[in-house]
């Protein structure tokens, strides 16, 4: 492809309004040619979606994990320019992985790139106190929360007074929900309370029967037990929905649902998802299912049928693929976009190479944990930034920046300052 001219890069710019790769879900040797076009990024000024999708494709050809993405890309290693000693070193991040190549933890800044979000920035930040009128959540101002899609959007239906509505969820794999499953939860209480708006929680029980050795009766037990939790935070009752997949009835949720598997074919969800042939049909079609709440009309008996009502999803970043997908379907069904608010990992007591999990208690912090329990879990398995030796520790000082207790101040200690 040959260099191309102002005009054509205004139809690019249009074209990835609606869309992240220039075919289907996934990056394809269509992307790198159209990318090998384009001489230099002053190109796009004024371009702001080209723009995007340019920083994206150029900061997966820069990484050195392309081992990894050629099989995420469905394409040959010569395509990348792959040499026969290149090893995987880059962090895992899918929404059943999350793996650091090192104790510094999760590189953010390069997934903003990889999956071509936008940085929270302090700028908005402020823009967030002037339309609420209040102090921002102290998880924007620590960068808890961190990377977006289309916030500004959300802002300015606030600014003009206009609604929107908040979507997140849970998908229950323990009877008790860890310190950080509470992290988007506490988010979203705060969004609710600054802007009074309706929520939709989902629990996704159908899913984990579908990827855990668990039976249907099991996790929609988890549900209601993870339920309790969520509802301890404290939403406002009258304007909170909180749903289990296996429970919920209704033709316009399962229309939506059904709109979206019809949609997005095997081939996009195995290069968003990962899925191969030996993949059960019930994770193939699960995406749709996920989709479907950030949707208003899913909702009748709260939006009474409306198409229109702009969505918020707060979540951790790993569950980014499946509203890449949502927002990739949603012009082809003649929705919304929804928009994104991504937030960092909290890591296991182990380190910041993994995030906390509830499979492995000896990770976790439960919120059924008493005071005793999760000081001896503190103790005997937080990873510690101190030295080997106390004439190191005097001589060198912790390492703060690894030290998993000091981690966790960052979170949720509210006097804590960075």
């Amino acid at each position: 492809m040959q260099n191309i001219d102002k005009l054509d890069l205004f139809k690019w710019d249009q074209f990835f309004v609606e869309n992240s790769y220039v075919t289907g879900f996934y990056i394809s040797t269509d992307d790198l040619k159209l990318h090998s076009s384009i001489t230099s990024e002053c190109q796009l000024t004024n371009l702001p979606h080209l723009e995007r999708w340019y920083r994206h494709i150029n900061s997966i050809k820069n990484s050195p994990d392309k081992i990894q993405l050629s099989r995420q890309m469905d394409m040959k290693m010569e395509d990348l320019n792959l040499k026969d000693d290149t090893k995987p070193t880059e962090d895992v991040v899918d929404p059943w992985t999350v793996t650091a190549s090192s104790n510094q933890g999760i590189d953010y800044n390069k997934l903003i790139d990889r999956f071509g979000s936008s940085p929270i920035t302090p700028e908005l930040v402020e823009r967030f106190e002037k339309v609420t009128g209040k102090p921002a959540h102290q998880f924007l101002k620590r960068g808890i929360f961190f990377s977006h899609l289309d916030l500004e959007r959300i802002l300015s239906l606030a600014e003009q007074g206009r609604s929107f509505y908040l979507y997140t969820g849970r998908g229950p794999s323990a009877d008790a929900m860890h310190m950080g499953h509470m992290v988007p939860f506490i988010m979203t209480k705060w969004l609710q309370e600054v802007f009074d708006v309706p929520l939709v929680i989902q629990l996704t029980d159908d899913e984990k029967y579908l990827w855990k050795d668990l039976t249907l009766d099991q996790c929609n037990k988890m549900a209601f037990e993870n339920a309790k939790d969520i509802i301890a935070c404290g939403f406002d009752v009258n304007k909170t929905f909180i749903f289990s997949d296996l429970d919920i009835r209704g033709k316009d949720f399962y229309s939506n649902v059904l709109k979206v598997q019809k949609h997005v074919t095997f081939n996009q969800v195995k290069g968003i998802f990962g899925f191969d042939d030996s993949s059960s049909i019930g994770k193939i079609m699960f995406p749709g299912v996920q989709a479907a709440p950030a949707f208003s009309s899913s909702f009748r008996e709260i939006f009474g049928g409306s198409e229109k009502v702009p969505c918020l999803i707060p979540c951790a970043i790993d569950q980014d693929p499946y509203f890449r997908m949502t927002r990739d379907v949603a012009p082809r069904i003649s929705y919304e976009k929804p928009a994104l608010l991504h937030s960092i990992f909290f890591p296991s007591l182990q380190g910041a190479s993994s995030k906390m999990s509830s499979s492995d208690h000896n990770s976790s912090i439960l919120l059924t944990d008493t005071a005793n329990q999760i000081k001896k879990k503190i103790n005997k398995y937080a990873f510690s930034g101190g030295q080997a030796s106390a004439e190191e520790q005097r001589e060198k000082g912790a390492d703060v920046s690894v030290d998993v207790s000091c981690m966790y101040l960052r979170f949720f200690l509210w006097t804590y300052l960075i």
